[in-house]
């Protein structure tokens, strides 16, 4: 057992002993390395001002991804290489993102321009040749600027952007690589003592004896939602176990018949899989928080913290997936939807953790829909969320699953609205208006910040009817995905 957190910055290794559980990466950066450049904004995960990129192997390459320091713990850069704004530049040089932003005029005030670079490096990294101007928007989802605009910023991007990597980072890999590979220890990490820690198990039976002995301890996937209990709610998280280190957490698996993912797979991970089911869930995905958020949120962690407005959870309840739990030795399996009991109570026993899920793939005789409906099309929480799988005979609903979020207390199935649709005819819409009414028996939603239960009730009512309307115009699951991938070989 290791008894001490190990990454790697411009090219040593660093250690830190005597962690506090609940430190964030921001204040490690700026507090005890004193590396500024990285910035406090919102410090809740949205403005992207204090952007940093991690370096984390994965299936044997090494990827760069950008992440919000100020709720990420500083335990979770574990095994990474951390990439602050200070470490770019080459001597008196620039680094290419950087040069390219002067050369844009893409800053003004300059509190924002960091995490902005630093996003960029990633994109500068990791993207695809040539980049298109879509792929950076999407990058840049997370980062807000309110001085310069983005065009600039954006001919910045498509300008550096444009060839491959040729900078310190990109000369250096197979260093990197192999430095990586000696943090890569595969012994379980525990800083602190009984009564105060983090954890990182480095094994599923490690995770399970340890939270079976500390069911009192948080379970942290990427912290995007554990992050603001620190720093927006001011928990005094006393234990936590970080899953991001369990070999085999992060497993993902698809095959003819479906998909199996560990609790830890990313939703950056996730997204082209998913897409893969259907195009309305690669869309849903890559609208899913940021670029930063999907480079740290978990699957699992989605899902265990049984948000009433989750967007991953409707959509898989929908297309009726089973979810896997482990209890020390102890294993078992349930649908998707019987997990979620009540508003912040889910079917979870003590020292209980969520190991994964796994959902099969559209038939042919089955269609899929799901819509997001929120304020801000990017980086939002939503208002409601729907998400509909029906299954055909000769042109009619011969059975329906339907799912919303945002509607209820809990991610939940419309029973009534199913079997009000099973039998309907597509083409006679004449028989849509019962399955319509049936709602209004399944939900009944309340009115807070982001909506009034009216609001709701109607945006139900009409994207079922979007749903039916898009199914009836007998466009295949199999067609709109040939349809995306030619678009994407075109561009």
């Amino acid at each position: 057992m290791r008894q001490s957190i190990r990454y790697l910055r411009k090219g040593v290794i660093e250690t830190v002993e005597g962690l506090d559980p609940k430190e964030t990466l921001l204040d490690h950066l700026r507090l005890t390395k004193r590396a500024v450049g990285t910035k406090e904004g919102c410090n809740e995960g949205d403005c992207g001002a204090c952007t940093v990129v991690l370096g984390r192997m994965r299936d044997g390459a090494l990827h760069y991804e950008p992440v919000n320091a100020c709720i990420t713990l500083t335990g979770m850069v574990d095994g990474c290489e951390l990439v602050a704004v200070e470490d770019l530049a080459e001597g008196d040089a620039l680094h290419p993102v950087q040069q390219a932003m002067v050369d844009h005029h893409g800053s003004q005030c300059g509190f924002c321009t960091p995490g902005i670079v630093m996003s960029l490096f990633s994109l500068y990294q990791e993207g695809t040749r040539p980049v298109s101007r879509q792929t950076v928007t999407d990058q840049l989802a997370g980062n807000l600027c309110r001085c310069t605009g983005y065009r600039p910023i954006i001919d910045a991007a498509m300008s550096v952007c444009a060839g491959l990597a040729t900078d310190a980072f990109a000369r250096e890999k197979a260093g990197t690589v192999r430095s990586l590979a000696v943090l890569h220890d595969g012994v379980d990490v525990f800083v602190g003592d009984e009564q105060r820690f983090f954890a990182a198990p480095a094994s599923v039976d490690s995770l399970a004896r340890l939270y079976l002995r500390h069911p009192d301890a948080t379970l942290v996937g990427g912290a995007t939602d554990v992050g603001l209990w620190i720093t927006k709610q001011l928990r005094d998280l006393r234990k936590i176990i970080w899953l991001g280190r369990v070999e085999k957490l992060d497993r993902l698996s698809v095959n003819a018949e479906g998909i199996s993912m560990g609790a830890a797979v990313t939703h950056a991970r996730a997204l082209d899989v998913l897409a893969g089911v259907d195009p309305d869930l690669g869309e849903l995905m890559r609208r899913f928080g940021s670029t930063q958020v999907r480079a740290s949120g978990t699957v699992g962690g989605n899902i265990a913290n049984g948000s009433p407005i989750g967007d991953l959870a409707p959509a898989l309840i929908a297309l009726g997936a089973k979810l896997y739990l482990r209890r020390g030795d102890d294993g078992r399996s349930l649908p998707l939807e019987d997990f979620f009991v009540a508003y912040g109570k889910q079917d979870r026993l003590a020292g209980e953790f969520v190991v994964g899920l796994a959902l099969a793939r559209l038939r042919p005789d089955e269609a899929f829909r799901c819509y997001k409906i929120s304020k801000r099309f990017d980086e939002d929480i939503s208002a409601v969320m729907g998400a509909f799988k029906f299954t055909l005979e000769d042109g009619r609903i011969a059975g329906a699953r339907v799912a919303f979020g945002g509607m209820a207390a809990t991610p939940r199935r419309g029973k009534q609205t199913e079997a009000a649709l099973a039998g309907i005819d597509l083409d006679d819409s004449s028989t849509w208006p019962k399955a319509l009414d049936a709602l209004g028996r399944d939900f009944q939603p309340i009115a807070d910040m982001r909506a009034s239960a009216e609001y709701r009730q109607e945006v139900a009512r009409a994207l079922l009817m979007k749903a039916l309307v898009e199914v009836a115009g007998a466009e295949t699951t199999e067609t709109r995905l040939l349809g995306r991938r030619e678009r994407a070989d075109a561009a």
